[in-house]
Formats: structure tokens, C-alpha cells, sequence
């Protein structure tokens, strides 16, 4: 079982940080790093029963709670049996924005996952989550892609 967490502590309003995930497959999303990444789209508005993903992973809404979370049920590629979503907690600190991603890989995605997947995924949550700090106007540095990533990335493109 896979269980992959990416989360920021954010200073700002909950309500402003919830509106991030509200934006989602929006015209201009304030969260989703679609400048560098396949953007997120959906056969309808967002909630419950939307279907959609970004680039080859499919998935369906099967949780929404506005300004607060939405969670996601794999559909493509094959092999992914599970959910991923992202949510918002008011803490002591700040307001938590996280994303986690909970995948039983089977067949293919056994090595699909660490060795394609993964890298790729958490440098797209990474750069989604740098997205949400500049959205609130929170600046801050844009995190890295590793030279894996990059070569991933390269690879992709000739495809």
C-alpha cells in the first residue's frame, strides 16, 4: 500500500485557502500547476460524479466539501486502486493544505508507480502546492524539479 503526503502550513484565512480547492479545473485554478503540467479537467462542474484527470490518470470525484476537501477515486492507469484529494485544516500554526494520495498498485503500477510515477507525481504536488503560496500571495521559493524529473519529463515529450 502506498501512502504519499504532501502538505504546506499556509498563514492565511481558511476560507481563502479553501477557495483553492474550490478553483480546481477552473479557467484560471489557483492551485493546480497547469502552466507546467497536463491541467486538470472535468466532464462538468466540480463535485460529486465529475469525471476527469490531467494527462493519462483519470480519476472521479467521490467526495466534495467546499472549501474544505475533495477526494478522488483512480480510474486510469490501470493498476491504481485507490484515492487521492486534497483537504484544509485550521491549526494553531496556520492553515494546512495537503494532499494525500492512497494507492494499493497492482500488476504494472508495482513498477510503474516508484520508478515513473512517483518522481513525477510528488514534483507536480510540490509545484501545485508552491502554486497555492503565490495564489494567496504568499511568494515564497518554487520548489526544484530533480534532474529525474527532468529526464522524465524530456521523455515524455518525445513520446
Amino acid at each position: 500500500m502506498v501512502w504519499n503526503e504532501h502538505r504546506r502550513l499556509l498563514a492565511a484565512p481558511v476560507d481563502e485557502v479553501g477557495a483553492l480547492i474550490d478553483g480546481l479545473a477552473s479557467d484560471r485554478d489557483p492551485l493546480w500547476p497547469d502552466e507546467d503540467w497536463p491541467a486538470m479537467r472535468f466532464d462538468r462542474p466540480l463535485g460529486v460524479g465529475a469525471r476527469g484527470g490531467h494527462g493519462p490518470v483519470r480519476y472521479s470525484v467521490v467526495e466534495y466539501l467546499p472549501g474544505r476537501r475533495i477526494r478522488f477515486r483512480f480510474e486510469a492507469p490501470a493498476g491504481f486502486l485507490g484515492h487521492h484529494g486534497f483537504s484544509v485544516e485550521e491549526t494553531d500554526g496556520g492553515v494546512l493544505l495537503r494532499h494525500l494520495l492512497t494507492v494499493q498498485p497492482v500488476g504494472p503500477a508495482r513498477v510503474s508507480w516508484p520508478l515513473v510515477y512517483r518522481p513525477l507525481h510528488d514534483a507536480l504536488l510540490e509545484d501545485a502546492l508552491d502554486k497555492a503560496e503565490r495564489s494567496l500571495g504568499l511568494g515564497g521559493p518554487r520548489t526544484e524539479w530533480s534532474p529525474l524529473v527532468k529526464a522524465l519529463r524530456a521523455a515524455a515529450e518525445r513520446l
